[in-house]
């Protein structure tokens, strides 16, 4: 590439040292650094222009820049260190996103070059042209439901984790498909998180969520631990936070594996998944909002009044306990969906629509983070016990359901924050005894 872009490459040994040494570095990203550290150390460029200055991209043997895998977040880490950085021009779809003027693109070595002999100038690479918009899947397609629909609202206006439960066909799946069309829009800045996520893991930007369009990931159940949370030789984000600051949305929920639905447990609570290996550790962010659905036995029928469940109690059991008691616990609603006669169901033909819904939740939303700085269903400690504090009914009807229903601290604090949530749809300061009752509901189905 030295040679084809009329420069000399020295007749000498040359070791090139990539410190700190203990980080291990793959890919082709550190090609045209390395370039320009050897025309800079045989004297055929001038050292004067690096400083505070960075190059990625991979060399062709003509002298060409390519685009490499994960060349966002690089970007994006260097303009935060307050550093200047040459980009391949072939990058301009991903790191055009950034919209920053120190972000600059080269299209061959020789171009660089001659931007740091002073004989010409490099331009900022160019926001990316806005692509059309997603038709989403509209709300207003669900006919019936209404407890579902009404769950399904309060999961998006507080960011709640969210389990369907019921016979087949009655519309776990379409619901939970309908949740992003209803979801507040995201904020450039999440967008940026999650294109650097998507970038790291290697989707080509046509791959990306739309800006303003939250992540929407639904794997298969034959999905491993590692496919969910990450991991990898190479660590690598996974399911988990592929859906950071959107919804992972697991379908058939009891079918995936024990040992990946109980790698969840963490990052639901905490936010963020470490992948530890022997060498090092990764952290990756995984602030998600879990969508499942099930069954609620093998067969798909118990409890239908239109079908005869052909499952042993033995099986029965053996399929619930397939999802553990704290993977239970931290899923803020639960609900259970009944097969509707189909009559009920035609007259609800002018539901509402998606757009009605997402301004509620919305509006819900914004009320939430104007009030403590994040949505609901993250609020923690003193700022869970400010905001989320009931009346004086209300505080007394949790305390007889806690132990009639023997819940747990944690989820007696779930059971505060869909309130509060409840609260905000209502345009209601105070936290109050129906908005506990309506929370308990959907903590006890």
């Amino acid at each position: 590439a030295i040679l084809n872009s009329g420069l000399e490459m020295p007749d000498r040994r040359i070791v090139v040292s990539l410190a700190p040494a203990e980080i291990p570095k793959a890919g082709s990203g550190f090609d045209l650094a390395i370039a320009i550290g050897i025309l800079c150390a045989s004297g055929q460029l001038p050292k004067a222009g690096l400083a505070n200055t960075e190059f990625i991209g991979e060399l062709a043997l003509s002298g060409e820049l390519r685009t490499v895998t994960a060349s966002l977040p690089m970007a994006l880490a260097a303009v935060r260190a307050g550093h200047r950085l040459v980009v391949p021009q072939a990058s301009a779809a991903e790191t055009g996103l950034l919209r920053d003027a120190r972000v600059l693109g080269a299209a061959a070595l020789a171009e660089v070059c001659a931007f740091l002999r002073g004989e010409t100038t490099l331009l900022p690479i160019p926001a990316p042209p806005q692509s059309p918009s997603v038709n989403e899947a509209d709300l207003a397609e669900v006919k019936g439901q209404l407890k579902a629909r009404r769950a399904l609202e309060i999961a998006a206006a507080g960011q709640h984790n969210l389990l369907l439960s019921g016979p087949p066909g009655t519309g776990k799946s379409m619901l939970a498909q309908r949740l992003p069309g209803i979801l507040p829009p995201a904020s450039a800045e999440e967008s940026l998180e999650s294109a650097a996520l998507y970038s790291l893991r290697g989707f080509r930007h046509e791959q990306w969520p739309l800006p303003g369009q939250r992540p929407f990931r639904a794997p298969h159940h034959t999905a491993s631990a590692v496919a969910l949370v990450g991991g990898g030789s190479h660590p690598q984000p996974g399911e988990v936070s592929l859906a950071h600051n959107g919804v992972l949305f697991l379908d058939e929920l009891p079918e995936f594996r024990r040992e990946a639905l109980e790698a969840l447990r963490e990052p639901l609570e905490n936010g963020v998944i470490t992948v530890a290996r022997a060498r090092r550790s990764v952290l990756f962010p995984a602030r998600l909002q879990l969508i499942a659905a099930m069954n609620p036995c093998p067969c798909g029928y118990s409890g239908d009044r239109h079908h005869a469940c052909r499952c042993s109690p033995d099986q029965l059991r053996r399929y619930r306990e397939k999802i553990s008691g704290p993977l239970l616990d931290r899923l803020d609603m639960q609900v259970e969906l009944l097969r509707e006669p189909l009559p009920a169901s035609l007259q609800l033909a002018q539901a509402e629509g998606s757009t009605t819904v997402r301004a509620r939740v919305t509006s819900a939303r914004s009320q939430a983070i104007a009030r403590s700085g994040c949505s609901n269903a993250q609020l923690r400690g003193d700022a869970l016990r400010q905001w989320c504090r009931p009346d004086a009914l209300g505080t007394q009807l949790l305390h007889t359901a806690c132990q009639k229903l023997g819940l747990s601290m944690r989820s007696h604090d779930r059971v505060l924050r869909v309130a509060r949530t409840i609260a905000d749809l209502d345009a209601s300061a105070e936290v109050r005894q129906h908005h506990l009752a309506e929370a308990l509901s959907y903590r006890s189905s």
